[in-house]
């Protein structure tokens, strides 16, 4: 099991959830195929999309529904400064996770989260479980209260 997986399922624990992972055996890199793979809408798949804050180097994390899209403007004001690029390295060294399988919790470092509403729609949402085959399904308000996320419209 990869350290990035026991990480999730470690966080999880730590807070009192009972999260089932599953594997796909095709793989969620994308939220269509999260959506595929668990039998889901696609709004309920999470989509971990992390941004460099300019002013501190720092990863951002905006939780979204898996059929929206982040507009950057909305997203700079949610985090009171100008948002770039976070590459793979930032990713990999700030969140211990590749892109494709960025979990919303058991991160390496504490990160600032912001959350879309769309997500309470749902009484079950599906997220990265820290690898690009893995998922786990959780209640949103869990992700909310576990990532500290401000949920705040940050769509296009």
């Amino acid at each position: 099991m990869s350290k990035s997986l026991k990480r999730v399922e470690r966080a999880a624990a730590e807070a009192g959830l009972d999260i089932s992972i599953l594997e796909m055996a095709e793989g969620t890199r994308t939220a269509a195929d999260a959506a595929r793979a668990a039998g889901c809408e696609i709004d309920q798949i999470v989509k971990s999309i992390i941004f460099r804050g300019e002013d501190d180097g720092q990863a951002i994390l905006f939780l979204t529904a898996g059929g929206n899209r982040v507009d950057d403007a909305k997203a700079s004001a949610a985090a009171g400064e100008a948002l770039g690029k976070a590459d793979a390295g930032l990713i990999r060294s700030q969140t211990g996770f590749a892109i494709g399988g960025v979990a919303p919790i058991g991160h390496l470092n504490p990160i600032r989260a912001f959350m879309d509403p769309r997500l309470f729609d749902f009484d079950v949402i599906w997220a990265a479980a820290g690898t690009p085959r893995h998922i786990f399904s959780v209640n949103p308000r869990d992700i909310e209260r576990l990532t500290g996320a401000q949920v705040t419209d940050f769509i296009v």
